[in-house]
């Protein structure tokens, strides 16, 4: 079953490692630090019995800098009631990093109380003025947040990015190479609460409607003026498509051309791969490319999306959330402009097909070199038990470590027992909150409550870059990373936004070392094309490199206990 379910209930760094012993097999431990960190978020959904479609989707979260003091910052995103019904007002939640591991809910001093049916978050700096940007996008109409040092301000009418649409995914990314972040949004189906339609399996009771019950939405492509306003060039740019259904995007160069392409992850509609052609406009490649449908030729529910060098090949190969009974997809770029799922025949594909993906990643959990991935898992209806008993409502994550040569290990059960507790999960991120250099994760439920997993670490060795523009945008988003590694296999990264399933993860990229304890080379291709080259450094340090001056700040990361 499909989502027929539904209706029952729903540029470059190259790094050259000096030699050294193989990574490390001991598994990292994560730990459910919520509480004590002081986070006390819940998400509302609204639900009051009408079963109103956009109830099943959750909400993303993002790691993001706010204050510009060096910590990774949460910002939540939140739905709210359904006009007419009682309940105290919803918002997004900002938890300012204390530095500590600790957070304070600096929401409503930040400017950031504003109420509306929330889904995706995507964080750029639109304005290359150094502060982090929030663009929250909504059951209609979207909302962008200027930062105006660390104090935000709704700039969305001035800037003309208030897309009216049921928007779910955003990605900040600059397209033409000039030097500004634009702005690609993700539109899911015609719906509103007086349109809403009456579906059921039995004749009386409501349930949810599938998606193939309602039109689709075009994404929207705004080109940034430069003037702190944006232009709608969806027609013009050629990414008008009135019957994509979008739930997650990922940035990604899959034909290493040094122009940034969009990955759509559409819900029962063909995903799109959006290829730039470097003159202002891109053309949809899904088809050819292979990842449009399954192997049967079916589109499935794609939901959450990320883009990495999971193989060591130097391309960007693609990994997608999809709803049960249909397995995750990890197509595998083959460069010559065709990708290949892996999931059928690997460990990923047999120990997802009975749960349902909503956000996934790649990230490098143990610090080996090798992306790894996680996936967060939660139905869309809460009684799929009683008619599937093989399918639950709440599900546990999976993460799947990277064994090289593109195999792949289940260890969620193997990393702590708080990291494999059940959830109806939505958005995910990861971000290093403790500044130790290892990533932790933060997810969010559908209707309950967000949950932080600190990762305790392992004995590998690391190297952590935050990368800042000049001729590029600021946030440098499209510069690539190149790893060569203790085995001599390169690895690709990219500084992004997006990713996953409505959310975003931290901008700085963490390199894995494994044994190694230094590297040879940086070698950075800008956004704009311009290669720097700089000698090797120690790892196990945090360095902010600006484009044309090189290292300007290097922090070692710091040794303290776990509490």
């Amino acid at each position: 079953m499909r989502r027929a379910v539904l209706a029952v209930g729903g540029a470059g760094v190259l790094i050259v490692a000096a030699q050294g012993a193989q990574p490390s097999a001991a598994l990292p431990q994560f730990a459910d630090v919520t509480a004590t960190a002081g986070i006390h978020f819940r998400h509302t959904s609204g639900a009051f019995g009408k079963k109103y479609l956009p109830e099943t989707l959750g909400a993303g979260v993002a790691f993001l800098d706010a204050d510009g003091d060096g910590s990774q910052d949460l910002l939540f995103v939140n739905g709210r009631n359904w006009p007419g019904q009682s309940g105290v007002p919803a918002y997004a939640a900002l938890y300012h990093n204390n530095g500590n591991g600790t957070f304070t809910d600096i929401t409503r001093t930040a400017g950031l109380a504003v109420e509306m049916y929330g889904m995706g978050v995507s964080v750029g700096d639109y304005d290359n003025d150094g502060d982090s940007d929030i663009y929250i996008t909504a059951l209609g109409p979207n909302h962008l947040f200027r930062n105006n040092g660390g104090k935000f301000e709704d700039v969305t009418a001035r800037a003309g990015v208030g897309d009216p649409g049921f928007s779910t995914s955003a990605v900040w990314f600059d397209y033409d190479r000039d030097g500004k972040l634009d702005l690609f949004v993700g539109n899911y189906v015609e719906w509103s609460a007086d349109k809403d339609l009456f579906c059921t399996l039995n004749g009386k009771t409501k349930s949810y409607c599938t998606p193939e019950s309602y039109k689709g939405q075009s994404p929207t492509l705004y080109h940034n003026n430069g003037d702190g306003t944006f232009e709608n060039v969806t027609r013009k740019a050629g990414v008008y498509d009135p019957a994509a259904k979008t739930l997650g995007l990922a940035l990604i160069d899959y034909d290493n051309d040094g122009l940034i392409d969009v990955f759509a992850a559409n819900d029962t509609q063909p995903n799109r791969l959006y290829r730039n052609k470097g003159d202002g406009t891109f053309t949809d490649v899904g088809v050819p490319a292979g990842i449009a449908f399954n192997e049967a030729g079916v589109a499935r529910a794609g939901m959450g999306t990320d883009a990495a060098d999971y193989d060591g090949s130097g391309r960007q190969s693609l990994i997608i959330g999809n709803f049960s009974n249909e397995m995750m997809a990890l197509y595998s770029n083959e460069g010559n402009g065709l990708f290949i799922d892996e999931a059928p025949t690997s460990t990923i594909g047999k120990a997802s097909l009975l749960r349902l993906t909503f956000s996934c990643f790649f990230f490098d959990f143990d610090l080996d070199g090798l992306p790894d991935i996680f996936a967060g898992n939660g139905h869309v209806a809460d009684d799929i038990n009683t008619v599937q008993p093989t399918i639950t409502y709440a599900q546990p994550p999976h993460l799947f470590r990277n064994l090289g040569n593109k195999k792949f290990d289940e260890v969620s059960t193997r990393v702590g027992a708080a990291f494999a507790k059940a959830a109806v999960a939505r958005g995910a991120a990861y971000g290093d909150f403790d500044n130790d250099g290892d990533l932790d994760v933060v997810v969010t439920a559908n209707n309950g409550p967000a949950r932080l997993f600190r990762n305790d670490g392992t004995a590998n060795h690391k190297l952590r870059l935050t990368l800042t523009g000049s001729a590029s945008n600021r946030d440098a988003i499209g510069a690539k990373v190149r790893v060569t590694r203790v085995s001599g296999v390169p690895v690709l990264e990219m500084v992004k936004t997006g990713s996953s399933y409505l959310s975003q993860s931290e901008r700085p990229l963490t390199i894995g070392l494994a044994a190694a304890t230094k590297v040879g080379g940086i070698e950075i291709t800008w956004p704009t094309g311009k290669v720097e080259r700089l000698p090797g450094v120690a790892g196990d340090q945090n360095l902010t490199i600006v484009e044309g001056k090189g290292v300007v700040k290097s922090v070692p990361f710091a040794t303290k206990p776990k509490s």
